[in-house]
């Protein structure tokens, strides 16, 4: 099965190869291979407590807190990509923030985007900044 499968890659493999120079797609596609991806953090984030599912689904100024929270913070394009998809759960008005960011400016950030929408004393920063 595997010589089989080697067989319908190969020809697309070389076809790529062959472009690369051409093609901008076929090279960033090369580029990118080239690089290896760090691992994701999928069961550092399954032990952190509390989570997304642990958020009460009753509470619509809850959800309501959440959403602009989530909104401040993608309307920040200054932030990463890490920042932009921390965690946050609101429980009884209570905010808390968990996840990784880039830097120690981008933790403040974010934090200070949760209290532009609660008071600052209801919000738990619980966000690590990524080696």
């Amino acid at each position: 099965m595997r010589a089989l499968r080697f067989t319908f890659l190969a020809p697309a493999a070389l076809a790529c190869a062959f472009l690369t120079t051409t093609l901008p797609t076929c090279r960033a596609i090369a580029q990118s291979s080239d690089q290896t991806t760090p691992p994701d953090n999928s069961k550092q984030n399954k032990a952190q407590q509390p989570t997304a599912d642990n958020q009460t689904h009753g509470g619509t100024s809850d959800r309501q807190t959440t959403a602009q929270i989530r909104k401040a913070i993608i309307a920040d394009k200054s932030l990463s990509t890490y920042a932009h998809n921390v965690k946050i759960v609101t429980v009884n008005g209570a905010v808390t923030l968990k996840g990784p960011v880039s830097s120690d400016d981008e933790k403040q950030k974010v934090a200070s985007a949760a209290a532009s929408v609660v008071s600052a004393d209801k919000v738990t920063n619980d966000l690590t900044v990524k080696q």
